[in-house]
């Protein structure tokens, strides 16, 4: 899914290396673009937040009139849904579980609240990666809704952390990372292109001992080894990390931002 490749690169990479798709002779519509990116920074933090609140503490709410964690999770699965169903003609499939009561869905385990929350938000990327270009004031306005959906829940369950002693993670520092020198036999295998989806590839290089990453019409930017398969980059908290298969041949890359991976394969 292109919009996956964007989210990452859109703040991973500068704007020169924003993808353009093989198939059109210019750079991706700019508006959806940037509302591709900040869907991408919410929804991961969002999940981030999730993820780290103990299960013990989903019936948590701060007054008894307040939506407790397990409420806000199966409330946004279904806000996705029912937004990102206007934006094109993709259709979530409806289960007998969808149309159960918030109430009960609410009281689910942490880990299917979680993963139904993600699985909505793999739904969204997919509608956005349809739109080629903004064009109707109608589908400005059900982006803006979505967006700003995510940007409130997340804003409340940042609130809710805080009371329980927790640090969102908008709020968590970047980790400090600290670039290790490698001999070049150990970086070459790992030149090569890799397919992060149909429409966008990462061609990583080696010039003078250092390894580079250049996206499909992009600038060329150098990444740092912190292991001898993880790199990072130095400008945002975005970092790589290679895959090898049981031979020890080099299979693909994994793009870690946001608190979300997103896995390439490489193609030669």
């Amino acid at each position: 899914m292109r919009r996956f490749a964007l989210i990452i690169l859109a703040f991973a990479l500068p704007p020169s290396l924003l993808a353009q798709s093989p198939s059109t002779p210019g750079p991706r519509d700019g508006a959806m673009m940037a509302f591709e990116s900040f869907a991408g920074i919410f929804g991961s933090r969002l999940k981030a937040a999730f993820d780290s609140i103990p299960a013990a503490r989903y019936d948590y709410r701060p007054t008894p009139p307040q939506q407790t964690v397990g409420y806000i999770a199966q409330h946004l699965e279904a806000a996705n849904y029912g937004l990102c169903e206007r934006l094109g003609d993709l259709k979530h499939p409806a289960t007998a579980k969808d149309s159960l009561a918030d109430t009960v869905k609410a009281r689910w385990p942490k880990d299917t609240l979680v993963a139904r929350l993600e699985a909505s938000l793999r739904f969204c990327d997919a509608a956005m990666a349809r739109m080629e270009k903004l064009e109707s004031q109608g589908k400005a306005r059900t982006l803006l809704a979505f967006e700003t959906d995510l940007a409130e829940h997340y804003s409340q369950i940042a609130v809710y952390m805080r009371l329980l002693g927790m640090v969102p993670p908008s709020a968590l520092p970047p980790k400090q990372r600290t670039a290790i020198t490698l001999p070049a036999s150990a970086l070459s295998p790992y030149v090569g292109v890799y397919q992060l989806d149909p429409e966008l590839q990462l061609a990583v290089t080696m010039a003078d001992g250092a390894l580079f990453v250049k996206s499909t019409g992009g600038a060329t930017v150098p990444i740092f080894p912190e292991s001898d398969r993880d790199f990072f980059l130095r400008a945002i908290d975005a970092q790589l990390t290679f895959t090898r298969d049981a031979r020890g041949v080099v299979t693909g890359l994994v793009v870690h931002q946001f608190g979300r991976d997103r896995s390439a394969n490489k193609v030669r």
